[in-house]
């Protein structure tokens, strides 16, 4: 029987080792792929969308001049790379000196203190930040202020506040909306086809949106293919959802599905929610007297893991739907994508499946009936009726 104290400790591999996760983001995509191939996973990335680049965004610069023209009361600033951007765009288009002029002589409110340490570097102060980073906060100061008659300015990112402008509508203010960073759909949609097929044919385990933008392009492109039934029901089942936070969530949650998002909107603790839930998600067996965990396109055997060809895999988790049971060879090829009707296929991916494994004896072969795991005696009453 399997002793963890008796085996030498196997070589370290990461949290997301065996996993594949779909990135959807286009602005820090590279910075988000390598916090999770650092952790061990294979990704698919996929921009759901494109930046308009601001020096040709016209609505950017015709808000930048509404501004200039007719100074607002209060400007919310919400993102410093937003904030950021807006003033080199200015810049470049020579109105940079005449909007930090406007800016000098208004209310400046930051969202949170990345946003804060854009505004000092461009020699402003604010009049205050939220500690929450939270809009909700910034939105009740600003009703609770009073903000009849008053024009304000919102320094969007590329993706709207739902709610928000609405409330400040509702309660009279004049809205100047400033439009850093609009989304287009991406040049190239082939990569984000590929995501598509892969996350509907479970070739993913989880799929990430940094943006309700992304996510809500991702199922427009579902649509327009023929394929959101499909995809939602992967999201909903198999293919775990990770979203930065609620405003990401809200084109997914429309749709009936339930997001994971991390407790502070970051990149780095959306890697960490990964890292927590998908080895959670993993199915762990005893066989053969070795623990067993199957992961996306991997296994660990004893703590090492295991690369295993896809066909392989699909034999493995035909098995592990009913571990110790007998499948006949029948059912196995039905499991093993454009296989056709020859059994030898069976017997070929199931050779190198063994191979890959490097225990042989995980599975059994039961003469003229099928293929078995060799689940351990005391686990037979555990998952007799699975």
């Amino acid at each position: 029987m399997y002793d963890e104290q008796q085996r030498p400790e196997p070589p370290p591999h990461g949290p997301l080792a065996g996993f594949t996760v779909g990135v959807t983001a286009a602005r820090r995509a590279d910075e988000l792929g390598a916090l999770l191939q650092r952790r061990g996973a294979s990704v698919l990335h996929a921009p759901a969308l494109r930046i308009v680049p601001l020096a040709d965004d016209s609505e950017l610069l015709t808000a930048t001049k509404e501004l200039i023209d007719e100074a607002p009361d209060v400007v919310v600033a919400t993102t410093a790379i937003g904030f950021r951007g807006w003033i080199e765009a200015a810049d470049g288009w020579g109105l940079g000196e005449d909007l930090l002029a406007r800016l000098r002589g208004v209310e400046l409110l930051a969202r949170g203190p990345k946003v804060k340490g854009a505004i000092r570097a461009q020699g402003l102060t604010e009049e205050w930040s939220p500690s929450s980073e939270s809009m909700a906060e910034v939105l009740d100061r600003l009703l609770e202020e009073g903000v009849e008659g008053r024009r304000i300015a919102i320094q969007l990112h590329g993706e709207p506040v739902p709610g928000f402008v609405e409330s400040l509508r509702a309660a009279g203010a004049a809205l100047v909306v400033v439009p850093v960073y609009r989304w287009m759909p991406p040049e190239d949609i082939a990569p984000v086809d590929r995501l598509l097929d892969a996350a509907v044919t479970r070739g993913l385990d989880a799929v990430t949106f940094t943006s309700a933008p992304a996510a809500a392009s991702l199922l427009s492109r579902a649509e327009e293919r023929g394929l959101l039934p499909e995809l939602l029901a992967a999201l909903h089942h198999d293919v775990l959802p990770v979203c930065v936070g609620p405003v990401t969530a809200l084109p997914l949650q429309s749709h009936g599905l339930d997001t994971v998002q991390p407790e502070r909107f970051r990149l780095g603790p959306l890697v960490q929610v990964l890292c927590q839930e998908l080895p959670g998600r993993a199915r762990t067996l005893p066989i053969a007297g070795h623990r067993v965990e199957i992961r996306g396109h991997a296994v660990v055997v004893d703590g090492t893991l295991r690369p295993v060809p896809p066909a392989g895999m699909s034999l493995l988790r035909a098995l592990a739907r009913r571990p110790g049971w007998v499948v006949a060879r029948a059912e196995l090829l039905r499991a093993l994508p454009g296989a056709g009707r020859d059994e030898h296929a069976v017997e070929t991916a199931m050779a190198r499946l063994r191979t890959a494994l490097g225990a042989p004896k995980l599975i059994q072969t039961v003469v003229k009936r099928g293929y078995r795991l060799a689940l351990d005696p005391a686990a037979d009453s555990k998952y007799a009726d699975v």
